[in-house]
Parts: structure tokens; C-alpha cells; sequence
């Protein structure tokens, strides 16, 4: 019988030194999902995915991928799985083709085969005309769907994908989802950690949200959106004072606040009528907003009402394992 989840993992625990990482993850994901983990820097992201891909030992737990025990074994689960991080790890000095070709023969395909399988990752990943190439000549988005190719030289039944847009321009970005989604919909279990909210929102089937070494949220993207709000009013104040005194009027209903730029956002249902009974409630003068503007709930705002922490830059450098993310 098929084992049915790709990934299940109770209880990881990891420390370095002093620094607790990870407090008790646990972590399930059905064969041929899209799941997503996020969480700001230092929550244990990376942690994760390195013990799950066994290139890092737990403390406590257990953990099970493609079927196999990470820990007792180890070599079936790197038979099943690939790992591409944030940055390319292919050889800049050889062509697209030539570095597929020598991942092929590095996982015991013969020449031809290995030949074969190249020639079908660039027709699938729309590199077959940038082939010949040597990768130096390649933009950033066209590396990374390279690098992307080369991990799945092997046939894996799992694909961890460690913030694979990292620094990819928005056009680059877009086409790298467009292909992980047509991995996902040809049956591949994806396990996607990112920093860009509407990556997970726009790919992940379920989202867990990390944060100090504990999954403090779990759902899909909808029904995440839906614990915080399913709309949300912001509202821009004149001044601080403005600011405080809606505050404490509007109590629990305050989801989100930037008190440089005077502006705060509450739950409402995204009636009319709602609207306008919050902004009389709130400045029945009329004297204390400046601006108003229903949207829909987003990652960003599950983010900042579980976490207390902004939406992270998914361009600031992080620190690795010494920091423990």
C-alpha cells in the first residue's frame, strides 16, 4: 500500500549550544501536497528542512520522508528526496546541458541515459535553446530553473525547496512559480519555505507558520486568512493622539498598527454597513481619519497578528545555522 504522507515529524527538538531551535515541531504533509513553512528570521526554518532532509541530527522526535526514518534511514530517504536552497549550486563554467548531463552520471545514469535526461529537463524547465550555453551567460531566474532541473536528475518523490526565489526579480520569480506548481501537479510532494507571503499563498495547499521554535498556526492559506479577518478596514489617523484614542476605543478589533505612519487595521466583514458604524464609532467628530480602505485579508496580516513580528525582508542576509534558523 502507498504510504499516504509524504512527511510526518512529531516532536522535533534542536538546540545549538544555549539557543533552543526548535521546541516540539510537529509536521505532517500528504504525498503530492504543496506545503509551505514560514516564519520570521531565527524561527527554525531552515533547521527544519535540514533535518528533515537529513543533512542535520535531531535532539528528540521523530521523523518519517517518503516513507523512511530520517535518522535509521537515512540513505533511502536522500534516494527519494532533493534539496535546492537559495542559491544556485551548479557549475558556472559548463553549459546548461553539461551540468544536467553530470548530475545524471553522478546518480548512475549511463551516458546515454544521462544524455536523454537532460534533453527532457531542459524541454521541461524551457531551456532547451539556452542549453549550449555556458551558466555564466544565464540570468538569475533561468539559474535557478536550471538548479531546479538538476535536483530532479534523480526522480525524487519529494522536493524541499529552501526559499528557491530568494533574490529573483518579480518577472523571474513569477515563471520559477509556474513551474513549481506544474511539479506539484504532476504529482510531486513539494515542502516550500519562503519568505514571501503570496509565494505560499499563490502554491501551498497548507501553510504553518513557525515562530520561536513552535508551529503556532496551521491551515490552508483561506482558512489562515479567515482566523484573523476575512476583511480588513485600515484607517489612517491625523495624529498620534488620534491614533491612542482609536486604539482603545477599537480594543481586540485592531489586528494591525504602524505607529509611524498613523495607520491601523480592524476586523470587519466588509459590509457597508459595518464600515460606517466602525468610522462613527471611531471619530464621531470627524475629526481623526484621514483616509480609509477595505481589503481582504492577507498572509501578511496572519502573519503579524500571531507572530507580533512585521512581514520579514526576504532580502536581508540571514545568518545560518549559528543563529538558528
Amino acid at each position: 500500500m502507498a504510504y499516504e504522507l509524504a512527511i510526518e515529524a512529531s516532536g522535533l527538538r534542536k538546540s545549538y549550544g544555549d539557543v533552543q531551535v526548535l521546541k516540539g515541531v510537529d509536521i505532517t504533509v500528504p504525498r503530492g501536497s504543496v506545503f509551505a513553512l514560514l516564519g520570521p528570521n531565527g524561527s527554525g526554518k531552515t533547521t527544519s528542512v535540514r533535518i528533515l532532509s537529513t543533512l542535520t541530527s535531531l535532539d528528540a522526535g521523530q521523523a518519517r520522508v517518503a516513507g523512511f526514518d530520517v535518522v535509521k534511514e537515512r540513505r533511502k530517504v536522500r534516494r527519494a528526496i532533493t534539496l535546492t536552497g537559495q542559491y544556485a549550486a551548479i557549475d558556472k563554467n559548463q553549459t546548461g546541458e553539461e551540468n544536467l548531463r553530470m548530475m545524471g552520471r553522478l546518480t548512475g545514469l549511463s551516458r546515454a541515459e544521462a544524455q536523454e535526461r537532460a534533453k527532457q529537463l531542459l524541454a521541461r524547465f524551457d531551456l532547451t535553446d539556452a542549453g549550449g550555453r555556458r551558466l555564466a551567460t544565464y540570468s538569475g531566474g533561468m539559474a535557478r530553473r536550471l538548479d531546479l532541473a538538476a535536483s530532479l536528475v534523480g526522480a525524487p518523490s519529494v522536493v524541499f525547496l529552501d526559499e528557491p526565489t530568494t533574490g529573483l526579480d518579480p518577472r523571474s520569480r513569477l515563471a520559477l512559480w509556474g513551474v513549481i506548481a506544474d511539479l506539484a501537479a504532476n504529482g510531486l510532494t513539494i515542502f516550500l519555505t519562503t519568505q514571501y507571503l503570496e509565494e505560499a499563498d499563490r502554491l501551498a495547499d497548507r501553510v504553518a507558520l513557525l515562530d520561536g521554535g513552535t508551529i503556532v498556526a496551521e491551515g490552508t492559506p483561506t482558512q489562515l486568512k479567515e482566523r484573523v479577518a476575512g476583511q480588513r478596514l485600515d484607517l489612517e489617523l491625523v495624529d498620534r493622539m488620534a491614533l491612542e484614542d482609536v486604539l482603545a476605543l477599537l480594543g481586540e478589533r485592531v489586528v494591525t498598527k504602524d505607529l509611524d505612519l498613523l495607520t491601523i487595521g480592524v476586523t470587519t466583514d466588509g459590509s457597508a454597513n459595518q464600515v460606517r458604524a466602525v468610522l462613527d464609532e471611531a471619530d464621531p467628530q470627524r475629526n481623526r481619519i484621514t483616509k480609509f480602505q477595505v481589503h481582504s485579508a492577507t498572509l501578511d496580516d496572519v502573519f503579524l497578528a500571531l507572530t507580533g513580528h512585521p512581514t520579514p525582508s526576504p532580502e536581508v542576509e540571514r545568518v545560518k545555522e549559528t543563529v538558528g534558523d
